[in-house]
C-alpha cells in the first residue's frame, strides 16, 4: 500500500511539473547559420540559453553557392532546421522558394568589406579604388570565401574594376585562414569574418565606390517543429541586448523594420 501511494504521488508530482514549466523549457531549437554572423552568435548564445530555458544546436553552411553543404542544399535534401541565419541574398533565394515561413526574416547586422594579410607583413595601399586596384593586381593570390561575398568580388568587383581576367589564375575560394597559412596573400570578405581570424592583420575597408554591405539576417524555416522557441532565438537576436555583442564582431546592428 506504501509503494503504491508513493507511486501517486511521484505520479501527481511529475504532471504538476508538466503543467507548471512552459512546454518551451523541453524545446531544441536547431539552426543553421553562415559565418558571417558566427561570432557575434557565438558570443550571444550562451546568454539566450541561460536566459530562456532553451537549448540549441548549430550547424554551419554557406549562404549561397553550388557545393552541398550551402544551407540552401541542405534544406532542400530535408536537413531538419528551425532557423537559419545567413546573408540576407542567400535569404531571398529561400523565402522565393517558399522554404522560409512568410514575414518571420529579421535583418540582424551589417558589415563591410575588409582585406587582410598575413600579420607582420607590408600593409598595401587600399585607399583608393586605383590604389586598391593595383594592390589586387600586384598580389601574388587572393582568398575569397566561396559564398555570397565571394559570389560579388568575382561577377560583379572584378569585371567593374576591369581585372577579371587577371584574377581568375590566383584567386582561391579558401577564405582568409589561408592568408594566415601563406598559401595566400591577401583576402577580402567581411570584416565579421576576417576578426576571428588568428594570424591575419586587417588593412582596412575597401573604398566606398567598390564597397558591398553583407546584410545577415534570421528566418524561421517552413515546417519547423519548435516554431515558438526559435520565434524566441530570433528576438533576442534582434534585441537592444545584442547590440554590443555584434558591434565587437565587427558589424553594426540594422535597424528594425
Amino acid at each position: 500500500m506504501f509503494t503504491n501511494a508513493r507511486a501517486s504521488i511521484t505520479t501527481a508530482v511529475v504532471a504538476l511539473a508538466i503543467v507548471v514549466s512552459p512546454a518551451t523549457s523541453f524545446a531544441q531549437v536547431k539552426v543553421i547559420i553562415s559565418g558571417g554572423f558566427s561570432a557575434a552568435y557565438g558570443r550571444l548564445l550562451p546568454e539566450f540559453e541561460k536566459s530562456s530555458g532553451l537549448t540549441v544546436t548549430t550547424t554551419t553552411g554557406g549562404s549561397q553557392g553550388n557545393g552541398p553543404n550551402t544551407i540552401g542544399s541542405q534544406l532542400r535534401r530535408g536537413v531538419p532546421a528551425d532557423v537559419v541565419i545567413m546573408n540576407r541574398a542567400g535569404l531571398n533565394d529561400l523565402i522565393g522558394e517558399g522554404r522560409i515561413v512568410a514575414g518571420s526574416d529579421r535583418d540582424l547586422a551589417q558589415t563591410a568589406l575588409g582585406l587582410a594579410v598575413r600579420a607582420g607583413a607590408a600593409k598595401p595601399d587600399i585607399s583608393t579604388v586605383d590604389a586598391f586596384k593595383r594592390t589586387l593586381l600586384s598580389a601574388r593570390s587572393l582568398a575569397l570565401d566561396s559564398s555570397t561575398t565571394g559570389i560579388y568580388v568575382t561577377t560583379k568587383l572584378f569585371p567593374q574594376l576591369g581585372i577579371a581576367d587577371a584574377m581568375t589564375a590566383k584567386t582561391k575560394m579558401s577564405g582568409a585562414t589561408a592568408v594566415a597559412t601563406g598559401e595566400a596573400e591577401i583576402s577580402v570578405q567581411p570584416i565579421s569574418e576576417l576578426l576571428p581570424v588568428k594570424g591575419i592583420e586587417i588593412v582596412g575597408k575597401i573604398p566606398d565606390e567598390v564597397q558591398y554591405l553583407a546584410v545577415f539576417s534570421a528566418a524561421l524555416v517552413s515546417g519547423s517543429k519548435e516554431p515558438d522557441a526559435a520565434r524566441r532565438l530570433i528576438a533576442f537576436l534582434t534585441s537592444d541586448a545584442a547590440k554590443a555583442a555584434i558591434r565587437d564582431s565587427g558589424m553594426e546592428p540594422s535597424t528594425p523594420r
